[in-house]
């Protein structure tokens, strides 16, 4: 394969505990327990380059939350032996706090959004305490800044970061929610953010409770599905199971390698 790339996950955060409801907008009435939620970013990594695939958020922003935060995504980066100004390609699945933080941590980077979640982040669904409250002011407004700075290359659907690593907006969580599609030597494997927060939400076709478009996310699910080619292939954005089932990257962080097979496999 031409442009084999590795993928990390780096887990930075935790929420605990949690119930159905909080994970399943219809959950299983018969459920009574409901499994953490993790917050990971990913690193890309092949080529000669380094890719980035969102930002995390800082301590200041999980005091606001009340999320435990491990450690700040940009520390963890930089104890998996990477630097954040030697990152030159951050894509931003979308800009819900958990996903645009630490905006100003990386001087040399270039940012890859869809322009329609820029327009929807700053437009009049804004108004609307719901649909606002997984958005941070402060970090689309720093966006916006490297808007005018001319660091941000917008996307209208699909687009290319890198030979092999590719973007595809599917909205529903967010109307600009992007995911993202990278070959590795196992074949391609979609990072899918939050057009799935678990898998079990993709696999029940059961949306995670903040949801923008329902119509939306059950499109992306099956979009998530043709892009990847495999259910062993598509990686949830917050589900603890991927630190169960893939290989440990790191004795330093939370990492787990994703370009390696699962100890698990979904397909039926």
């Amino acid at each position: 394969m031409g442009n084999a790339y590795e993928i990390y996950a780096l887990r930075y955060a935790t929420m605990s505990p949690r119930t159905p409801h909080m994970n399943f907008l219809l959950p299983d009435p018969h459920d009574s327990a409901a499994q953490d939620l993790d917050y990971f970013v990913w690193l890309i990594r092949g080529g000669g380059r380094e890719i980035l695939v969102d930002t995390g958020f800082n301590a200041e922003e999980a005091s606001l939350r009340a999320r435990k935060l491990t450690l700040n995504p940009v520390d963890a980066l930089e104890r998996f032996g990477v630097s954040a100004s030697s990152i030159r390609d951050i894509i931003v699945t979308h800009l819900h706090y958990d996903h645009a933080g630490n905006l100003d941590r990386f001087p040399n980077a270039r940012f890859h959004l869809q322009e329609r979640e820029m327009a929807y982040a700053t437009g009049r669904c804004m108004c609307n305490g719901l649909l606002r409250h997984p958005f941070s002011v402060e970090h689309v407004t720093l966006m916006v800044r490297h808007v005018y700075g001319e660091r941000v290359t917008f996307y209208s659907g699909e687009g290319g970061v890198a030979p092999g690593v590719t973007v595809h907006r599917v909205g529903g969580h967010s109307d600009g929610l992007q995911v993202v599609k990278v070959e590795t030597a196992r074949g391609p494997v979609v990072l899918a953010s939050d057009a799935a927060h678990y898998y079990a939400n993709l696999q029940r076709r059961s949306p995670f409770p903040i949801v923008y478009n329902v119509g939306d996310m059950a499109t992306g699910w099956e979009t998530i599905e043709r892009l990847a080619g495999h259910p062993d292939r598509f990686i949830p954005g917050h589900d603890p199971l991927v630190t169960e089932i893939y290989p440990r990257a790191s004795d330093k962080i939370d990492a787990w390698a994703l370009h390696l097979p699962p100890s698990k496999s979904f397909a039926k």
